[in-house]
């Protein structure tokens, strides 16, 4: 265990692991008052995020967060992990690490370059001691760019998605809220249900609906229906109309069965993208017209928030890899700090 101490006003705090460190240096959140991983003072949070400040980076890779031998996602990031990425970065600190994120050395080539070599709670380390200007900054350098029907993530483009649920999944009901936020300029990034009810017919049903509108008023969008994974495989197999594979998923083991799923169900997701890329290739010759297409994942939760088998909410979710970040095409929910 990696224990850590800092002095503030002549109070002394101890850490004692990397667990405990993140856990305290993170931004007051209700959440993780209520999870009992939040900081007691704001003395106790400065003086967390003075110790992580000065914690080696490569302390991350001597103390797994989540424990190697009982957690799949953990074994994912160490064993896909690139050294020879990390080594620019190898013997700096996580306040050195954020000095060199914010330089002028730093921009997005490089940082494309590192991504692999870095595990999250190192990204995870350096966003809880950087302003928000800070990571507005460091974002500002990074460009990724997917494209479908839609091209998302250009330089000084803003993308949304469109969510028109319905209590009853009332066709006509959906409808009229698709057209509405179409109206309103949503809905170029996707096209998403949350259904009512989860059977494959049903799924279907609501993947069919989107896809008449879309082809009836020639709109350069994708669709999805949240439905769990397994559902939108069978609706596939089926024959109904899949853009987007969406399921949630989270960076813990645990968590992720809660959910239903695993590292080997979410593989499955990815390949029978393959399928759908084939279906929309016989019907829409202009689909997948150059870079990654249909994507298998949705929204990434954190690491280690409270939700998560009862984690401690440790980072804010940044795009490194991860088990998301397995696959390409993917599109994840907005609201990633970094």
């Amino acid at each position: 265990m990696t224990a850590t101490h800092a002095t503030v006003n002549g109070t002394v705090w101890r850490f004692a692991d990397l667990r405990t460190l993140l856990a305290r240096a993170t931004p007051l959140r209700s959440g993780d008052i209520l999870a009992g991983v939040a900081a007691g003072t704001a003395g106790e949070r400065v003086a967390a995020q003075m110790a992580l400040a000065d914690l080696p980076l490569a302390a991350f890779l001597d103390e797994a967060v989540i424990p190697y031998e009982t957690d799949e996602v953990t074994r994912l990031l160490f064993d896909r992990r690139d050294a020879a990425a990390f080594a620019p970065v190898a013997s700096l600190t996580v306040g050195a690490f954020r000095d060199w994120l914010l330089s002028e050395v730093a921009d997005g080539a490089a940082l494309s370059a590192l991504a692999p070599g870095l595990l999250p709670e190192m990204a995870a380390a350096v966003s809880k001691i950087m302003r928000l200007q800070d990571l507005v900054l460091v974002a500002s350098k990074i460009e990724v760019v997917t494209r479908f029907r839609s091209t998302i993530g250009l330089r000084g483009r803003f993308s949304t998605r469109l969510q028109p649920n319905h209590p009853t999944d009332d066709p006509a009901g959906i409808a009229a809220s698709i057209l509405d936020g179409l109206a309103n300029g949503a809905g170029d990034a996707v096209i998403g249900i949350n259904p009512a009810g989860d059977s494959v017919e049903r799924v279907a049903d609501l993947m069919r609906l989107i896809d008449e509108l879309r082809r009836r008023f020639d709109i350069p969008t994708q669709s999805a229906v949240l439905a769990h994974v397994t559902t939108q495989l069978k609706a596939l197999e089926a024959g109904a109309p899949v853009d987007l594979v969406f399921q949630s998923i989270a960076g813990t083991e645990a968590a992720n069965r809660s959910f239903g799923i695993d590292l080997a169900l979410l593989g499955e997701g990815a390949r029978c993208r393959a399928g759908a890329r084939a279906r929309h290739h016989r019907h829409q010759s202009h689909v997948f017209r150059d870079g990654p297409g249909l994507g298998p994942l949705g929204r990434r939760a954190s690491r280690h928030r409270p939700a998560d088998a009862g984690g401690a909410r440790l980072w804010r979710g940044a795009g490194i890899p991860s088990a998301a970040g397995q696959y390409r095409g993917r599109l994840h929910r907005p609201g990633i700090s970094l």
